[in-house]
């Protein structure tokens, strides 16, 4: 219907339901643009990211193909969806960061940057010469007053605090599954989240992962910093989930 009557040829056309129908379709370019699945989980003291990685040509250097980006050196960012996309915000972010840091001499919470990227968003499904960005930003952070602390920004300039959170292909799968590990009301220590993260993702996408397929970040308090997991320390995690399991 929407294709016939022209409703989806510009941004800033509602439909006779009241849609915007472009919106919705930046929010399919994250479903569906690299078929891959992202998941954010927080625990009492951390919040682990967790992601596909997938290289898209053997010829590639594998360090070149990431998801996980610094926004300042305390604040993670997990993007999925478009990658030029993802790196054109992930640029913005780090240019709001920098600029309230040089004003007010702090480093910007996390939740103040989550509002300004949804900010940015959602001016971008306003204006007819712009369109949104095919991304989801999950922003992630131990805040020096509300602690570890897990914010998504989606493309039509939404945001929200999260106990855990996912984006991609199987997004709704990987959100019930991520309610039943919330539910389970466990110490979710930081070996412990970043088991249940990995474990969760392995779940929905039905596979056990090698640890060249994943990327993990991390910020914990026992940890200065953004911190991203290397291969070994997420073969050993993937090893402790195969033995729980077992």
């Amino acid at each position: 219907m929407a294709r016939q009557s022209g409703y989806d040829r510009h941004i800033t056309i509602f439909s006779p339901e009241g849609r915007l129908h472009q919106v919705e379709y930046a929010f399919q370019a994250v479903k569906k643009n690299q078929n891959m699945t992202s998941v954010a989980l927080r625990g009492d003291d951390c919040v682990v990211a967790v992601t596909q990685k997938k290289v898209p040509d053997k010829l590639m250097e594998k360090d070149f193909v990431t998801h996980l980006y610094n926004i300042t050196p305390n604040i993670g960012c997990l993007m999925t969806g478009i990658s030029p996309d993802a790196r054109a915000l992930v640029f913005k972010a780090r240019e709001k960061a920098s600029k309230f840091k040089d004003k007010n001499g702090y480093e910007i919470p996390v939740h103040y940057l989550a509002l300004k990227l949804a900010n940015v968003g959602q001016v971008y499904t306003q204006h007819a010469y712009m369109r949104p960005y095919g991304v989801n930003a999950m922003l992630f952070s131990i805040d020096d007053e509300k602690g570890p602390s897990l914010f998504q920004v989606d493309p039509a300039g939404n945001y929200f605090g999260y106990k855990a959170c996912a984006a991609g292909t199987k997004d709704q799968e990987a959100q019930n599954a991520l309610e039943k590990v919330i539910k389970k009301k466990i110490a979710f220590t930081e070996s412990e989240t970043i088991q249940q993260a990995i474990g969760c993702l392995q779940a929905v996408m039905g596979m056990d992962f090698k640890p060249s397929d994943i990327e993990v970040g991390l910020v914990s308090k026992s940890k200065k910093g953004f911190y991203r997991l290397s291969e070994e320390e997420i073969d050993a995690a993937l090893t402790a989930i195969a033995e729980k399991d077992s």
